[in-house]
């Protein structure tokens, strides 16, 4: 059955997840208590593990780390970047919520629930900058988004990535607490040198083995082979490579999360809060923008979600395993996938009611064919 067409049933909508992206949070969770068991019954395998290292990144983790990012760029729709100028009403709109209210909501929620643990609020402004080019695919999907649009936007997501990410990340955790006089002495300084390397190398190596793959297996296949086959095979082993990277942190540091409960609540409030409004904002934004139904599912989920993969790279390398930031980048996805879910189903409930008119149309139209 088709999501776009007015009648999905909201029970499908669980039902087309995969039984991986169906569970991540369970799966994390037993990743995170694995990883836990294998460092305290094993410390030997643990102290291997950390052995070889890339910088400052356990070689495992930087492996891990790469493959997240690799099938996720791989399945971006690059070719579409050219229909940017056919829509450039929704696009300039999509870089507003995403660029510049998307980080400003995350610093302000990390600032007023984390004011005392700085370590937390910088890996939630890490994640808030992490604009996301993956599920966002899954959730647009499910709503009954555009997912030519929504492509689009996850290649234009990509693109400003490289080009943002670091110098934001400087300018909300160095420079903005700075200027507004928040927590002297307790801001954690973030070298724009760091950032920027680990962006280089934990985006920029999978993004240009994302583009060649895709340019050579559509060149050598053609678009349905690599669409319909070679992504489905290759896209699950993203969070695969995201559950051995959490099971290897936590391996090699399972004594620091002793705390783990009451720090996952702590970083998960401002975090629900995030995806909650975000969604909602944008949701409006797009509603009194005019927008189409498909056309606000679709600006929506683009600006609530995160790209949780980059935010987990750019904590370890640049704060080390062991930190407060790397801790708060794992706790993301494990919030960021349930309320994704349940907004699908705010989405469509809100539909029967703000797009009532084109809903009632399109189902004239679906029995006249």
């Amino acid at each position: 059955m088709c999501v776009a067409d007015g009648n999905l049933k909201s029970g499908n909508v669980i039902r087309r997840l995969s039984v991986l992206d169906r569970f991540l949070p369970l799966w994390i969770f037993i990743a995170m208590g694995f990883g836990l068991g294998l460092g305290y019954l094993l410390p030997d395998v643990a102290k291997l593990l950390d052995a070889a290292r890339i910088s400052s990144v356990s070689l495992p983790i930087a492996i891990g780390l790469l493959w997240m990012m690799y099938p996720v760029l791989a399945r971006v729709k690059y070719e579409e970047l050219g229909k940017i100028k056919q829509a450039g009403r929704m696009f300039t709109v999509s870089l507003i919520q995403n660029w510049l209210v998307g980080p400003l909501l995350m610093f302000t929620l990390a600032w007023i629930f984390l004011p005392d643990l700085p370590e937390y609020r910088t890996g939630l402004i890490i994640i808030g900058l992490a604009r996301c080019i993956a599920m966002v695919l899954i959730w647009n999907m499910l709503a009954g988004g555009d997912d030519e649009y929504c492509a689009v936007l996850v290649a234009l997501n990509s693109v400003f990535q490289v080009l943002l990410y670091s110098v934001l990340a400087y300018f909300y955790v160095t420079v903005l607490p700075e200027w507004l006089g928040l927590g002297a002495g307790q801001t954690i300084r973030i070298d724009f040198l760091d950032v920027l390397i680990s962006v280089a190398v934990f985006l920029g190596i999978p993004l240009l083995g994302g583009i060649v793959t895709r340019y050579l297996g559509i060149k050598a296949r053609g678009r349905a082979w690599y669409e319909g086959r070679f992504m489905p095979r290759l896209a699950p082993t993203a969070l695969v490579a995201l559950l051995f990277t959490i099971v290897v942190m936590f391996s090699l540091k399972g004594e620091y999360v002793l705390t783990l409960p009451m720090d996952v609540l702590r970083i998960a409030i401002p975090l629900v809060a995030y995806f909650a409004l975000m969604f909602s904002v944008s949701y409006f934004m797009s509603w009194m923008l005019r927008f189409k139904y498909r056309e606000t599912v679709t600006l929506s989920f683009t600006a609530a979600s995160n790209n949780f993969e980059l935010a987990i790279a750019v904590a370890i390398a640049v704060f080390g395993l062991a930190s407060g930031q790397a801790l708060a980048a794992v706790v993301g996805p494990l919030v960021e996938v349930p309320v994704l879910v349940s907004l699908v189903y705010v989405s469509l409930w809100l539909r029967e009611r703000l797009f009532a008119s084109e809903v009632a149309s399109l189902r004239t139209s679906a029995t006249t064919d």
